[in-house]
């Protein structure tokens, strides 16, 4: 199977926040279909009601995705928010199985050498989002980044722990989770409410919904903030419709009302939206529109790769 690949690796995508530097690290373009199954919902009439979604957002008939993974620079700390669907790895989906991409060469590229990366942000422990945690050895998993510490949210930590796992989930536990958990590298944190400090400039706060535990990760820099929104909202047409859930959201009234409140934060502010699963530009600023919302994009700015 041929995998969409994207932009070549002497470039990367970068948004300066003011101290605080996020770059977008392209794993792969998700294929078309993936829209109408993630988002059944999201149809051409509902696209329709919000044209400023083509052409980046949408086609003619369905919304685009994406999956790409966010390197923040931050107090000196280089940090990993998700880390995407990873190489090799065994998937019923069959845009995600067998994937063989040069993300960790982007990432190199970007200054994020695997070795050199301090912390790992999981949003959730949703497949697309724990790939890269650890990458094959031989015959062994072994985390891909050996010197950093890896973070969740306690709550979705332990619904999963005691949740009765099919062969599926199973699977992406025992190959791209508990193999950091068995090697001492993971720590859970409370994130109540008003949120969770990682450090400075770093806060995980609430998002509940499509997963128990899901959080976003806010982003204060001296100049402006921005926030990554893991899966609380999965594509721009979500601004304009915040009712459209997912096919996989476990709470999906919740996940309206976190989305709802994520927007209505955001609406209006300098503050950036970066999506997860949002294709190119990837980011912008949040605005209301007739009772609804749109994004107004701001794509960032092209970074040669680091020298050496």
């Amino acid at each position: 199977m041929t995998h969409n690949q994207p932009s070549p690796a002497d470039t990367h995508v970068s948004w300066d926040l003011g101290e605080i530097t996020v770059s977008r690290i392209d794993e792969i373009a998700l294929p078309p279909q993936t829209g109408p199954w993630l988002l059944p919902a999201a149809t051409k009439d509902v696209i329709d009601e919000a044209p400023w979604l083509r052409p980046d957002f949408a086609d003619a008939e369905v919304p685009h995705l994406a999956s790409h993974t966010f390197a923040v620079e931050a107090g000196g700390l280089r940090i990993l928010v998700d880390t995407g669907i990873g190489n090799g790895k065994e998937r019923a989906n069959p845009a995600w199985n067998g994937l063989d991409t040069d993300y960790l060469r982007r990432l190199t590229a970007a200054g994020f050498a695997p070795e050199s990366v301090d912390l790992v942000i999981i949003t959730h422990l949703h497949t697309d989002h724990v790939g890269w945690n650890t990458r094959l050895d031989g015959d062994r998993w072994v985390p891909s980044f050996p010197n950093a510490r890896y973070l969740t949210s306690r709550t979705e930590w332990d619904y999963w722990a005691a949740a009765d796992l099919d062969a599926n989930r199973r699977q992406i536990f025992l190959d791209s989770v508990l193999p950091v958990h068995d090697n001492g590298q993971f720590d859970l944190a409370d994130v109540p409410a008003e949120g969770h400090q990682v450090t400075a400039g770093i806060r995980l706060v609430p998002a509940a919904g499509h997963t128990p535990g899901q959080i976003a990760v806010e982003l204060h820099g001296a100049d402006r903030s921005a926030l990554i929104t893991g899966d609380s909202i999965h594509h721009p047409v979500q601004l304009s419709h915040p009712h459209l859930t997912s096919c996989v959201d476990i709470d999906p009234e919740q996940a309206v009302s976190s989305r709802r409140r994520i927007l209505d934060h955001l609406a209006d502010t300098d503050d950036l939206l970066l999506g997860t699963h949002f294709p190119r530009p990837t980011a912008g600023l949040v605005r209301r529109d007739e009772g609804r919302y749109r994004l107004l994009p701001e794509p960032g700015t092209p970074t040669p790769a680091a020298a050496g």
